[in-house]
């Protein structure tokens, strides 16, 4: 009898392994990009050029090393503000002005208030949905009467966000907008403890049980000391956590247009640097949000006054780039809203 009831155990196992790998494999057959050649085109506008200007532009001197509340990062999201006006991106109706104010009161007492920057393109076929691209524009300021230009972080991430932006734009004006609301927001107060994304999703634009995954870009510029010998990857932190569909779609549209090295050795739950709590996506998976956080590592310039737009890899940014921009094509043009389910 006690060999009877094993047996049967063992057997009840294997019939639900079996289960779970036919979801998984019927999950994964179920993506695929029908409109590839299309994806293709407009990612082809996202270049290295353009990504060099942006970066160069937002890490200058002349903004002070953007610290939260002070004037030179005020003037980098106006700065950013123009880019959206330029390409006729519009701001929130409520927010005609593309700024959501944080007060001083949700920031660190020795800060001013600060403000996140938001501009999206509307759905055509649901746009109650939303898509965020995200990352954040503030950094460290000047330390010790040096400058931190913060090319990296999240210089880089910023000008990844403009150059997806333009190309959803672009699209759109052929005829082949989005069919979710695509938001594009560039938040304050990351460097001193995720506060602007935090006053975000407690105080959403758009409601917040709409937003169907949350893109965060915060350094996608660089190569760490673990790929030195392999420049051609990224680090994917928390794409499995709320939803394991995400985690395929990004890996359909990695194996379709640029065959990064996705690496997910930040994603173990054991990783002691536990990145995945430690950039604005955080706090959107608080709220159940299916998140991805994009990332190159940290490097010898990390939070340092060298982290300057010289050392930045520019072709390696522009594929980090088409990577996302491919995911966010997916996810905005699905005829199906992403399934925030693990299975």
């Amino acid at each position: 009898m006690k060999f009877l009831v094993a047996s049967a155990l063992v057997l009840v196992g294997s019939c639900s392994t079996l289960r779970h790998s036919e979801k998984i494999d019927q999950l994964k057959d179920s993506i695929s990009y029908d409109d590839k050649s299309r994806v293709e085109y407009y990612m082809g506008t996202i270049n290295a050029g353009q990504l060099k200007t942006y970066v160069e532009e937002v890490s200058d001197d002349k903004y002070e090393g953007r610290m939260t509340g002070e004037e030179g990062h005020d003037k980098v999201c106006d700065y950013i503000r123009n880019y959206y006006k330029s390409l006729n991106i519009k701001a929130p109706e409520s927010h005609p002005d593309y700024y959501q104010t944080v007060p001083a009161e949700a920031l660190p007492d020795d800060l001013s208030a600060s403000q996140n920057v938001i501009a999206y393109i509307e759905g055509s076929e649901f746009p109650d949905e939303y898509i965020y691209i995200s990352a954040h524009s503030d950094h460290e300021g000047i330390v010790d009467g040096k400058i931190y230009a913060g090319a990296d972080d999240n210089g880089s991430g910023t000008a990844a966000v403009f150059e997806m932006a333009e190309a959803f734009k672009l699209a759109s004006k052929d005829g082949y907008g989005p069919k979710r609301s695509v938001v594009f927001l560039h938040v304050t107060a990351e460097e001193v403890g995720l506060h602007g994304s935090r006053y975000y999703t407690a105080h959403p634009i758009f409601p917040i049980e709409n937003t169907v995954s949350t893109l965060n870009i915060d350094m996608i510029g660089r190569i760490d000391e673990r790929h030195e010998d392999n420049e051609d990857y990224i680090y994917v932190i928390g794409a499995d956590r709320v939803s394991t569909e995400l985690h395929f779609i990004i890996q359909e549209a990695n194996s379709n247009f640029v065959n990064l090295d996705l690496d997910y050795k930040y994603n173990e739950d054991s990783d002691p640097n536990r990145y995945f709590y430690r950039s604005d996506h955080y706090n959107f998976a608080l709220k159940d949000i299916p998140v991805v956080f994009f990332f190159n590592g940290e490097h010898e310039d990390y939070t340092k006054p060298t982290d300057t737009a010289d050392k930045i890899n520019y072709p390696l940014l522009e594929k980090r780039t088409k990577l996302i921009f491919a995911t966010a094509w997916y996810l905005a043009n699905s005829p199906v809203r992403l399934n925030p389910e693990v299975i």
